[in-house]
């Protein structure tokens, strides 16, 4: 077993090494480690929760990965750590990452001030990684003042981000009208700041056309928060334009949120989804490993797929034998 008090004072340090280490640990499926993760997280949960969190998803093509690298290097250059946790799909073969955004982010994987860690999905709904959540306050812990979660991509089953960040921020490309019916409500609703990257050259006249409908839609959805009204802004991420203004907009978002206790609430509440996910996942996990069920779920799910039993009276007959009853 490692040495649990060492890791946390290296991390608290800032070693690097440590916190790859303690990630690799809280990403593993076995148990030791799972344990020796959760040692270790509750010695440093004091020292997490002062970093600015924010969640990034965007529609295929958008330039996600130019654009963190843009934004991370301008927030390194005001003297911030940044760390940030890109989220590949995962190979039904291997479970591994496929895509690889680490390097592309070559200029930003060189950053003294940068921590960039790719994990696969591992088929994960939310657009997420499992132990996203775990990751997020180790990097707290050692020191990064703001950490960018990288999502798969956007869609329906892709808003969990939403449910571990301070700031959910939707990246879209230059062009409005179908696109713009091809969003789905859910994640529009669920943006804090919407963000038209591409908006150089020739696409300068038709981001503007599309930043205006976008805002003219976010009129009519009901905000999230009375304090704060979601925001349309125009970045490029290859000319490295409107990145400031993005980062003062944060600001003030972050700044917003205080008002009413409203960013604190919002961090509790998500604690409080986490722990009942985490039952949900265990839960599942036990009933699959039971002995007494090993055969019977198969047999019930013949059944269910024949026809023969309806699903719900299978469930019961799932839990029934589970709790014992």
């Amino acid at each position: 077993m490692p040495n649990i008090s060492e890791i946390a004072e290296r991390i608290l340090k800032g070693d690097r090494r440590r916190l790859a280490r303690a990630i690799t640990l809280a990403e593993s499926i076995r148990g030791d480690h799972q344990e020796a993760a959760q040692e270790l997280l509750n010695k440093l949960m004091p020292h997490t929760g002062k970093s600015v969190r924010i969640g990034i998803s965007g529609t295929p093509g958008v330039g996600k990965s130019t654009f963190i690298e843009a934004f991370g290097k301008f927030l390194t250059g005001l003297g911030k750590k940044v760390a940030v946790l890109t989220i590949d799909p995962s190979s039904k073969r291997t479970g591994g990452s496929i895509l690889g955004d680490k390097t592309r982010m070559e200029e930003l994987s060189r950053d003294p001030n940068a921590f960039i860690r790719p994990s696969p999905s591992g088929g994960s709904l939310g657009g997420v990684a499992r132990r996203t959540r775990e990751v997020m306050l180790l990097c707290e812990a050692a020191g990064f003042d703001v950490i960018l979660v990288e999502t798969v991509g956007v869609g329906q089953s892709e808003t969990t981000v939403a449910d571990m960040v301070d700031l959910f921020m939707l990246l879209l490309a230059p062009a409005g009208g179908d696109e713009l019916q091809g969003i789905k409500r859910g994640v529009m609703e669920l943006a804090d700041i919407i963000v038209i990257n591409k908006a150089d050259g020739e696409l300068v006249p038709v981001a503007k056309r599309a930043a205006s409908e976008y805002r003219g839609a976010v009129g009519l959805m009901r905000p999230k928060s009375k304090n704060w009204t979601p925001k349309v802004l125009m970045t490029s991420a290859l000319q490295k334009t409107g990145i400031e203004e993005l980062w003062q907009t944060i600001e003030e978002y972050t700044k917003a949120r205080t008002v009413d206790d409203e960013l604190e609430l919002q961090r509790a509440s998500q604690a409080i989804a986490w722990m009942w996910s985490e039952i949900d996942e265990s839960l599942m996990n036990h009933l699959k490993k039971d002995d007494r069920l090993s055969t019977k779920l198969a047999s019930l799910e013949r059944d269910v797929e024949q026809g023969k039993v309806n699903p719900t009276a299978a469930a019961r007959e799932v839990l029934g034998i589970f709790l014992g009853k």
